[in-house]
């Protein structure tokens, strides 16, 4: 499947498409059963040009399974979800149960995982804040056992619609991927840019729009922790640009016309 936008805006890096599926091709990447991994640096190297796939068992972690669908994991989360509220913020240290549970997890974790389960990763103020952000996600089960990111030039006719088409992206991209949302449209508000997880912001709040009559693109790959481990693979100015089916069909029908094809765009192209 070939992209005009990608074509016009010149991306170093793969569109990616996400498919919903029940059924992947045997030489797909994975994580290992039950094994820790980020999901955007398998999304990196779907930009790169391989085809990876998660179910509920191979997701990496826990914020990874809710980010592609697989339901509340944070409900799975070590000594419980109240356990995580603690992590993204002040950390486990400070109350019983945190401490217990820091404990029988050290043996397992990483030193830096497990400085970050006992003092937090600081990302919200409070548990209390973070419980109301676990509260506000779109979170949901997806139907398919599977969810399939392949670079968009692979998908044909014979595979599934992909759920999302998700452009990797450099600032002056960004910028023409937000002009191009509104480019047709009566309204201003057609990208957002929530506080999420990489994974969820390519994944669940993608999702969440889907559902929309006129659907907005999701800025990401804002997750600072996801960046360190994009940024491995990939250039570290990416960022990524999620849109739903619907909407990446809107931006492929307005690139004949508009100011793609004009010097203001063409001398900034010129400068990436």
């Amino acid at each position: 499947m070939k992209s005009k936008v990608a074509e016009s805006l010149e991306l170093k890096y793969h569109p990616v498409a996400l498919i919903w599926t029940d059924d992947v091709p045997e030489d797909v990447l994975s994580f290992r059963e039950d094994n820790w991994g980020c999901v955007m640096s398998m999304f990196a190297l779907a930009a790169k040009g391989k085809t990876v796939a998660f179910d509920r068992k191979t997701f990496g972690c826990i914020g990874g399974g809710v980010g592609l669908g697989f339901g509340n994991q944070y409900e799975n989360w070590q000594g419980g979800i109240e356990c995580f509220y603690h992590f993204l913020s002040t950390g486990n240290e400070q109350w019983e149960r945190g401490r217990e549970t820091a404990e029988k997890v050290k043996p397992y974790m990483r030193k830096e995982s497990y400085e970050n389960f006992l003092h937090g990763e600081r990302y919200l103020k409070s548990p209390e804040l973070v419980k109301k952000f676990v509260d506000s996600l779109p979170i949901i089960d997806i139907p398919t056992k599977f969810v399939m990111l392949r670079p968009l030039e692979d998908v044909d006719a014979s595979d599934k619609q992909p759920e999302i088409v998700i452009f990797p992206v450099n600032p002056h991209q960004l910028s023409a991927l937000i002009v191009l949302s509104s480019y047709a449209r009566e309204t201003a508000d057609n990208v957002i840019a929530p506080f999420s997880a990489g994974c969820q912001t390519i994944g669940i709040w993608a999702y969440k729009e889907a559902k929309r009559d006129k659907p907005r693109g999701v800025i990401g790959l804002t997750d600072l922790s996801a960046r360190v481990y994009t940024s491995r693979t990939l250039d570290p100015n990416i960022l990524t640009y999620a849109a739903p089916f619907k909407l990446f069909g809107e931006l492929e029908e307005n690139v004949e016309g508009s100011f793609l094809e004009r010097h203001t765009w063409l001398k900034l192209k010129d400068m990436q």
